[in-house]
């Protein structure tokens, strides 16, 4: 098995067609203005489920903020300790940020709404968070948009949303996708439980309202660590890409049958390990000029591609 490592083809995570820092951006800045203007309005009305969006705004400006350290990060180039580079940080960070909205949103706002309960306040100017509530939800809809542009650069046809969030590899994508998702369903349950103790007079709703927020929180988080998790332990790379990579080698004159490929996702940065049967020639030094151009030609089909080994062989 003979690797082939090109460092003029380094790839950082934003080099897979979507732009993984601009949705990031997107959502730290939304979800800062969204935490001010939610943070006040609590302050001023007193409700639990205002308070309790607030608390997830401000983590999820955190989790953003560790998203960008993670993309830096990852980007460092191979060194003799980590041979194969440090992609997978991202994965790390972005796992880190499923732990935040565990804690400091989901939690938070359960214990938020549990002391609501057993000492109810009434609001005060309780319209004022309801336009607080407006605001957030048309900022947050923009971040979301946002995000969903960048996932539709790299989102087969075919394949839905749900099915791109339980497959894809790019986990900051994954997690500002999540976020945004969770602080929409988060606000349409925050306006639901003011609107219910506006009409009724009662505040126990602000209090279960700020409950179901952080129910919805933990669920979120949970999900997004099942999928960050399986990157950890070391996926490959979704399976209609290996498909594509098998139907390349097949078709390349070169190569008379492919045995196996294997390859493993670091990141933005993708590990392929190829095995076949090569067309006959006539020297060694013929065999080897074919598997250098069919090598060159595969890195330029698949541009993720960081580290190449192609073992030829007669039989699997």
């Amino acid at each position: 098995m003979r690797p082939v490592v090109n460092n003029s083809m380094v790839k950082g995570v934003m080099s897979q067609g979507a732009d993984s820092l601009k949705s990031v951006f997107y959502a730290l800045f939304a979800n800062g203005a969204v935490a001010i203007a939610k943070g006040l309005a609590a302050w001023v009305t007193g409700s639990g489920a205002m308070l309790a969006e607030a608390i997830h705004s401000l983590a999820d400006c955190s989790n953003q903020l560790l998203l960008l350290i993670g993309l830096k990060k990852a980007k460092r180039p191979p060194s003799p300790d980590y041979p194969l580079g440090y992609g997978k940080e991202i994965y790390f960070w972005s796992f880190l940020v499923a732990l935040v909205l565990f804690t400091l949103g989901g939690v938070f706002s359960i214990y938020e709404g549990w002391h609501k309960l057993h000492q109810p306040e009434a609001l005060n100017s309780p319209w004022l968070a309801v336009g607080v509530l407006v605001f957030a939800m048309v900022a947050e809809g923009l971040a979301l948009l946002g995000c969903i542009g960048e996932i539709n650069k790299i989102r087969p046809a075919e394949q839905n949303y749900w099915r791109w969030f339980r497959d894809t590899r790019r986990s900051e994508l994954m997690v500002v996708f999540g976020e945004d998702l969770a602080a929409l369903l988060g606000l349409s349950l925050a306006l639901c439980a003011l609107l219910a103790a506006i009409v009724t007079g009662n505040p126990i709703y602000d209090a279960w309202g700020s409950i179901a927020i952080g129910l919805l929180l933990i669920v979120v988080a949970l999900m997004i660590g099942v999928e960050i998790k399986a990157l950890l332990v070391g996926q490959g790379v979704e399976a209609h890409t290996r498909a594509e990579m098998i139907a390349f080698l097949e078709s390349e004159p070169a190569v008379d049958k492919v045995f196996n490929v294997l390859t493993l996702q670091l990141g933005g940065d993708v590990m392929v390990a190829v095995k076949a049967k090569m067309h006959e020639m006539t020297g060694a030094k013929e065999l080897v000029a074919d598997i250098n151009q069919t090598e060159a030609l595969f890195r330029q089909r698949f541009p993720q591609v960081q580290w190449l080994f192609f073992e030829p062989d007669v039989e699997d």
